[in-house]
């Protein structure tokens, strides 16, 4: 699977823009509910939700169909953040070899990473490998229309 970095800027002294939208308190098993103004908890600033990090955090725009089985598709945006400590089972963003990869890291008992979906076979990262992580993933954006 191929990843494709759309925008890295610094943003270090950048706000985020925001645009605030209506939460509704209940959750939603099935159908929509009332958009009446009393099921509104809070409103919403979707920067707020996918990115904590703005200076530390970019979109890639994924290619592939490696991480399929963990609900990453082919087109689906993700929100990656250089700051978080990468821990054994996260979803990264890694450049081996040269080629940038979305995959699964699993870091015991040796660094390997893990695509889901069988079609594809584990790598595991040794000392002939050039091999850098480039965040951890927090977010998938997935355009349904």
């Amino acid at each position: 699977m191929k990843v494709k970095i759309l925008n890295i800027k610094k943003t270090h002294n950048k706000r985020l823009s925001s645009t605030l939208i209506p939460v509704f308190r209940d959750k939603v098993s099935a159908g929509f509910p009332s958009p009446a103004e009393d099921y509104i908890e809070r409103e919403l600033d979707l920067n707020e939700l996918c990115i904590k990090n703005p200076s530390s955090s970019y979109f890639v725009e994924v290619d592939g169909d490696s991480m399929i089985d963990a609900g990453i598709y082919p087109n689906d945006i993700l929100v990656v953040d250089r700051s978080i400590t990468v821990q054994h089972g996260n979803i990264i963003i890694a450049c081996l070899n040269n080629e940038l990869t979305v995959k699964e890291i699993h870091l015991k008992p040796t660094p390997i990473l893990v695509p889901h979906n069988s079609s594809y076979s584990p790598i595991t990262i040794t000392d002939s490998h050039e091999f850098e992580v480039f965040g951890v993933v927090t977010n998938i954006i997935r355009k349904l229309k």
